[in-house]
């Protein structure tokens, strides 16, 4: 055990806190070191950093912050390779899906580093007799970001480069079990030239997560991970007045259609459902085959395919899946595939335990098939957040569609087929916030917003893109007329701008 992770504060690592929890690496399971879990006192030290800071970085004009952020752009791919070891040693995901995180991080910051266009407001002249009216986008001030443990660099990098880059200053608080990237992704900021106090990350739990849901001094919180904690995230930012996006959980489904391409399906859902060991929010989770036919074709092309997927040390060229995040995880993922089971799906392929020679105590499992799976199974209802994909049986697409709205999900879905007018009317009678078709983890570009709908999402606005900088600013109308078109008199009925 090596490594000591403590806090980002004022610009440089902190001391270790009392509290400590262990870091482990998911393809070996042994201990990396520990991180520390910040107290009240310490979570209330970051925010009034960042608060000292604020006034004058939203000083700072709008091409000096994207100035930084250029020069943070190049320094996170110069490091790309250590940032994205960082992440394969703690989360556990291969090493190219790692650079990949990295690659759509990015895209973010290249999106805020066109931050002094985006902050531009509107101007009207002459609204009224000698009257102009503008808008200015101004920042919030203090902000706060909770990430999950599945993408360390790409959830955070969603959030702070967007945050700063209007103006406020950020206290990231990323996941206790994945903390080393976000550390290390701070620390390049400050090389980049950002000032001292601008972020702050502060590892911990529950009790630090409290302080920055609780301080009046924070203004905003954004925040990724799953329902019922989107939902408490949600309502105690809301109570205590702050501006809150809290993205939850999701159920994604793929319909396909009969006329879909069977090698180009089979193909995407591989990659969707068992992609990072399924740890995505993204993730492809349930294939919803119009007519057994259909079905019929997955299970066969899918089954010996998942049976040979190459698992082990994502370090490892070539490798395919690697572990799950953590033995608690693990077991859980197992679980599920036992009540499908108890529940009475057919289970096709069963990777429960599949392992990893010479990695015996490392967090892996294979990839498990699902077929003849129903709506009424836990394994369709719940988040699973593994390796699992599960086959739904439907006798056609209007079935198919119904199937998909009545879920209390609503993140991600998709559509394989030839067919552009049945593409088009899925596209628009889904309730689904993120769609693809024939594209099967349809995450928007940078310049786009991420988020879904119905208890996939809470709040009005989704992540980066134009929502982002609508949630890290505020909006103020200004009416303006000088002296000379002053009329004689007192108006007491209200102003009309005749």
């Amino acid at each position: 055990m090596t490594l000591q992770l403590t806090h980002f504060i004022n610009g440089k690592r902190t001391a270790a806190s009392e509290r400590t929890q262990p870091v482990f690496e998911p393809a070996t399971g042994e201990q990396r070191g520990q991180v520390s879990l910040a107290n009240v006192s310490e979570v209330e030290q970051a925010i009034a950093v960042a608060k000292a800071a604020q006034p004058g970085w939203a000083k700072t004009t709008p091409l000096n912050r994207a100035r930084i952020l250029f020069k943070y752009k190049a320094l996170v791919e110069a490091h790309a390779d250590e940032l994205a070891e960082l992440i394969t040693r703690e989360h556990g995901k291969v090493f190219d899906d790692a650079k990949g995180e990295l690659t759509r991080g990015l895209e973010v910051v290249e999106f805020a580093c066109g931050i002094p266009h985006l902050l531009k407001g509107e101007h009207t002249e002459q609204v009224g007799g000698g009257v102009d009216a503008w808008t200015v986008n101004q920042p919030l001030g203090v902000c706060a970001g909770i990430a999950p443990f599945n993408f360390p660099a790409m959830v955070p990098m969603w959030m702070f480069p967007i945050a700063i880059a209007c103006g406020n200053t950020f206290i990231m608080k990323p996941s206790e079990k994945d903390p080393s990237t976000p550390l290390r992704l701070a620390e390049l900021l400050t090389e980049a030239g950002l000032p001292d106090g601008v972020l702050n990350v502060v590892n911990g739990d529950k009790e630090a997560v409290d302080v920055l849901l609780t301080h009046p001094d924070v203004q905003a919180v954004s925040f990724v991970g799953s329902t019922p904690i989107a939902e408490y995230i949600y309502a105690t930012g809301c109570a205590h007045g702050k501006r809150v996006q809290a993205l939850g959980g999701a159920k994604n489904h793929m319909l396909v259609m009969p006329d879909a391409d069977l090698d180009q399906t089979v193909n995407a859902l591989m990659g969707a459902a068992y992609g990072s060991a399924g740890e995505r929010c993204m993730a492809i989770s349930v294939a919803v085959a119009v007519g057994d036919e259909v079905a019929d074709k997955l299970v066969a092309a899918l089954g010996p395919q998942v049976k040979a997927l190459k698992i082990g040390n994502g370090m490892r060229d070539g490798m395919e899946m690697g572990p799950l995040v953590s033995a608690a995880h693990l077991a859980k993922v197992k679980g599920y595939v036992d009540l499908g089971v108890k529940e009475g799906a057919e289970l096709v392929i069963d990777g429960r335990d599949v392992g990893v020679p010479g990695l015996e105590g490392g967090f892996f499992m294979g990839g498990c098939l699902f077929d003849k799976v129903t709506a009424d199974m836990s394994i369709y209802q719940e988040e699973i957040f593994g390796p699992v994909l599960c086959i739904v049986r439907v006798p056609d697409y209007a079935t198919g569609v119904k199937l998909i709205n009545e879920h209390e999900y609503g993140n991600g879905t998709a559509i394989f087929t030839r067919d552009g007018d049945a593409a088009r009317q899925f596209c628009n009678e889904i309730q689904v916030g993120m769609v693809g078709v024939n594209v099967p983890i349809p995450v928007p570009m940078a310049f786009h917003s991420f988020g879904g709908w119905k208890r996939s999402l809470f709040g009005p606005l989704h992540m980066h893109g134009p929502d982002g900088v609508r949630f890290y600013t505020k909006r103020k109308a200004i009416t303006s007329r000088w002296p000379t078109g002053i009329r004689s008199g007192a108006e007491f009925s209200i102003p009309t701008m005749k």
